[in-house]
């Protein structure tokens, strides 16, 4: 439940609005967390639904940070999923109200509200209420600047862009010259979830801050590139992830300190070799898809750790004990651990923050929204990880063969295209410590920001 909270204690009061998915409220939170420990006079209220307020509410919790509830717009994940459209559209017309509501009834009043980027109603509403409103882009610098400039997009009129993927875009500030198949989500406004997101970003510079969980020193040329285009403070604040709840010793090694199984059983095995898999929270592959991945995997010979979700009971007996699978884990605690020496992931910005600070380089499967674009920075750009190949018919579909292929060839610490994956994402890592550590850049910034309230 949220903290008993006497609010005449505090000096000022924050709000967090983040949009209703883990891959937005976790990066809001751990924001909260780094911001309250440098504020102490400070409240800080995390809204949420009640769905996320059951999931998240026996947090512990700092002495200045709380949670506040308002009703789901959506009566459980099962209706989200099944009408992800009608879950957009129902964030961007029902929440707004019931928040609104819950701001009249906050003390202290209100000094600055922490808003998702996407939840395009709250920077109205602050400026209505004259109250300032920091946008929090939970993705990369680089798709910000894509989704800002999507205007740009649409007049080079990419039709048919399909069959020119190949060709190359070099007028997206700040980035460099993009396949034109990197830019088909953003192609078009007929796709009606893209649509609402998109338009979101055209409210960005009516809000009195910009903060992106990345890192200056991975995307220094589009953020300067944003900073000339946008007349509001830009801040980085990456890797947002919960590194403070780390016991990381000096090689950035952590040792199991309770008794749970997945832990005992990443203890016993080899240092680097383990792969961990896990799709993300929501969106995720079929269960035929699921099945292949497990055969492959068996096959490889490579040990696994799979987070499966609800999968995770029927896919413990196609494994046959070749790896541990599990419902849920601590992902950062795991990436940490010295025994794992890859990523398996969909490239949700989180995970790609967690397994660069971990500095474990991925293998790339992405799914939609930024995953693909993530997946290009991670394979591509930084070239710390390889994408799956995927089979594109009726469907996308990995098969069992490349599977085995692909894992067994990044998983061998002798093969050189993996040393110098690990090279690169080592480098990574240093940079993103060194970000969060005092004076690294992302810590100056979140200083500044404090002292905004």
């Amino acid at each position: 439940m949220s903290n008993p909270i006497t609010a005449d204690k505090f000096a000022s009061h924050v709000v967090a609005m983040p949009y209703p998915g883990r891959g937005h409220i976790n990066p809001l939170l751990n924001l909260c967390r780094s911001l309250s420990s440098r504020n102490k006079h400070t409240l800080f209220t995390v809204v949420v639904t009640k769905e996320w307020l059951g999931l998240l509410g026996s947090e512990i919790m700092p002495e200045n940070m709380k949670f506040a509830s308002i009703p789901n717009v959506v009566p459980s994940e099962a209706g989200r999923a099944a009408d992800i459209i009608g879950f957009v559209e129902s964030v961007q017309t029902k929440l707004e109200d019931p928040f609104e509501r819950l701001l009249n009834q906050l003390e202290p009043p209100v000094k600055l509200i922490v808003s998702d980027t996407i939840l395009q109603w709250v920077v109205l509403l602050g400026n209505r209420r004259n109250i300032p409103v920091a946008s929090f882009w939970t993705s990369s610098a680089s798709i910000f600047s894509i989704a800002y400039h999507h205007g740009l997009i649409l007049q080079n009129n990419h039709s048919s862009l399909e069959e020119r993927g190949d060709e190359l875009a070099d007028y997206i500030p700040g980035l460099p010259a993009l396949k034109l198949v990197d830019l088909l989500p953003f192609s078009t406004v007929k796709n009606q979830i893209f649509e609402k997101i998109v338009a979101a970003f055209s409210l960005v510079p009516k809000a009195q801050y910009l903060l992106i969980v990345s890192i200056y020193e991975f995307e220094s040329k589009v953020i300067n590139a944003l900073r000339s285009s946008l007349s509001i403070p830009i801040f980085t604040v990456g890797p947002n992830i919960p590194h403070f709840s780390l016991q990381v010793n000096s090689l950035g090694i952590t040792k199991s300190t309770d008794s749970s199984c997945y832990m005992k059983w990443l203890d016993s095995q080899s240092p680097g070799t383990v792969l961990y898999i896990s799709y993300g929270s929501l969106l995720s592959v079929s269960s035929p898809q699921m099945d292949e991945i497990a055969v492959g995997l068996v096959e490889s010979g490579v040990p696994f750790f799979w987070v499966a979700r609800g999968e995770a009971s029927r896919l413990k007996e196609v494994c046959s004990g070749a790896g541990i699978v599990v419902d849920w884990c601590e992902q950062l605690r795991v990436l940490c651990h010295s025994s794992v020496g890859g990523f398996w992931s969909h490239c949700g910005w989180s995970s790609v923050m967690e397994s660069v600070y971990a500095g474990v380089p991925l293998i790339a499967s992405p799914i939609t929204a930024d995953q693909p674009m993530n997946a290009k920075l991670v394979t591509e750009d930084w070239k710390i990880g390889c994408k799956m190949k995927i089979e594109v018919g009726n469907e996308r579909w990995m098969k069992r063969e490349e599977i085995v292929e692909v894992v067994t060839r990044f998983m061998d610490n002798e093969n050189l295209e993996r040393k110098e994956m690990v090279k690169r994402v080592k480098a990574l890592q240093q940079k993103a410590r060194n970000a969060v550590e005092n004076g690294g850049s992302s810590d100056m910034n979140l200083n500044t920001i404090s002292q905004v309230f």
